[in-house]
């Protein structure tokens, strides 16, 4: 019986292709898995007007994390139109599948590392090494929206803000409204998880990033519970800085920063900057974790004109891999792939599009699986207490059964392809 149970959600475009590369690599490392295929993405939209089908709601809820490619999102209106004949007279609205699953699932920490692999001639600077910690279930992305605005709803905020009144005389389909909701707990948890991955790693400073200048109730309660969590790591460096100046700060120094932590559209903003600074999306990985499952995925999106050609960087869902490989406890087979990512990298001879060279996609997994085989899969992580991840799946195991409980312990089918 296989050590894990892992969601295959390939997805859209070029998803399928960068899945299969991490294939390779899972191949090589030899890692004990069942990987179970789950349906999910544009297409499942368009035949069933569902991209997160209920079937494979319930394949998560039975899995010890997901690895997942891309996905198409486009605005309602587009999205309403291409599906079936059939489906739309029933007033279906599209929700990205990926924001879903974080809600379902309470994946509150989006954790994406931005890190300059030496050698890489995309890198904007060497050494920068930091990491985003966004929050992944409120703010903007909560999906608490209106449009056209209901009169009942336009009448209760008139009354209830001044700001609003102007608006409340338009026509009901002439503005909409999105609700931005951060909540205590919430602001608290994420800047938490911030922290204390700061000082399992040994990270000298946490930088908060809001508007609160402006935003004062949202981001104003964001920024409170920040400086009230910050009290209790003395040891660990804080400051803030507003959106805009964070982006500029960003730009003229990022060696100045180590982790930072923001609400959930700020966080997307800020990941995807950092993201080129270090190369592009071809090497942003993220991975949405909360208590019980984590789903690790590329930043990027479903590329579809890049579909079906095999030309992508594939190096963003293999560090994602990696990343998955932290959370399950793998931490040496987590290490050993960061290193041949990084020594494929350094010695340049494989390099895909993007990085200048003619490589496909599976060229570089391939050469990063050969690199595999010359490493020790006992090369420790970056510290003693092992792994990227600040909550690995073994240690919530161990504290919901009160024990060392093991992962080996779970009764799946070694190492099948199943499609649900």
């Amino acid at each position: 019986m296989a050590k894990y149970r892992i969601a295959w959600l390939p997805g859209d475009g070029i998803g399928m292709e960068v899945l299969e590369a991490a294939e390779v690599v899972l191949d090589k490392l030899e890692l004990d898995a069942e990987y179970v295929y789950g349906d999910i993405g544009w297409q499942f939209w368009c035949s069933e007007g569902d991209a997160l089908p209920a079937r494979t709601v319930d394949l998560l809820k039975n899995v010890d994390a997901a690895l997942f490619g891309a996905i198409t999102s486009k605005p309602a209106k587009a999205a309403a139109t291409e599906l079936a004949p059939a489906l739309q007279k029933n007033l279906l609205t599209y929700r990205s599948p990926i924001v879903r699953m974080r809600q379902l699932f309470d994946l509150y920490i989006c954790l994406r590392p931005c890190k300059a692999y030496p050698g890489n001639a995309l890198n904007f600077k060497e050494d920068i090494d930091l990491v985003v910690f966004r929050e992944n279930t409120e703010d903007l992305y909560a999906g608490v929206e209106f449009g056209p605005v209901p009169p009942e709803l336009a009448d209760a905020l008139a009354k209830l803000s001044k700001p609003f009144a102007p608006f409340a005389k338009l026509a009901p389909d002439e503005y909409a409204v999105s609700c931005k909701i951060n909540t205590r707990a919430g602001s608290e948890r994420i800047v938490r998880a911030a922290f204390e991955f700061a000082r399992k790693f040994k990270r000298k400073k946490v930088t908060v990033v809001h508007k609160a200048n402006v935003v004062r109730a949202t981001d104003g309660l964001f920024l409170d519970c920040a400086k009230a969590v910050a009290k209790q790591f003395p040891d660990i460096a804080f400051d803030e800085a507003n959106i805009d100046a964070m982006i500029m700060w960003l730009l003229k120094n990022p060696l100045n920063y180590d982790v930072l932590v923001a609400p959930n559209l700020y966080g997307d903003i800020i990941s995807d900057l950092c993201a080129q600074m270090v190369g592009g999306l071809g090497f942003g990985c993220s991975g949405n974790i909360g208590e019980k499952l984590a789903v690790f995925e590329p930043t990027h999106g479903s590329a579809p004109k890049h579909a079906g050609k095999f030309k992508v960087n594939p190096i963003a869902t293999i560090l994602a891999t990696r990343m998955m490989l932290d959370w399950l406890g793998e931490t040496d087979k987590a290490a050993a792939l960061e290193g041949a990512v990084a020594q494929v990298i350094k010695e340049g001879k494989v390099r895909t599009y993007d990085m200048g060279g003619s490589n496909s996609t599976i060229d570089m997994a391939v050469a990063i699986a050969a690199k595999l085989l010359k490493q020790s899969m006992h090369t420790q992580s970056r510290n003693d207490a092992g792994g990227l991840i600040p909550y690995t799946r073994n240690r919530l195991l161990e504290q919901a059964a009160g024990s060392s409980a093991s992962a080996s312990q779970l009764s799946v089918t070694n190492l099948a392809k199943t499609t649900i």
